[in-house]
């Protein structure tokens, strides 16, 4: 295991421990190419670039408008 010498919090990983690391740096190496905002996970930057690219997955099925995430529409159906 490995251990962040900040908080004591365990990772199992060198790279789980990397990641968790950022929430204390503030380091966000993961940049959008169209407006240069920053993440610490990769996973965020390709949500967020859903975004730009105008991908609308999630329609509503009682009026038809789509969105771009599944907690936009369901905040949307309420």
């Amino acid at each position: 295991q490995y251990k962040c010498s900040e908080c004591g919090k365990k990772a199992r990983s060198s790279s789980d421990l990397l990641k968790h690391q950022r929430t204390h740096t503030g380091e966000r190496p993961f940049c959008c190419p169209d407006c240069g905002k920053g993440y610490t996970h990769n996973f965020s930057l390709l949500t967020h670039q859903c975004i730009h690219s105008r991908e609308r997955s999630f329609e509503c099925p009682k009026c038809g408008k789509s969105f771009s995430r599944s907690s936009h529409m369901t905040r949307h159906q309420w």
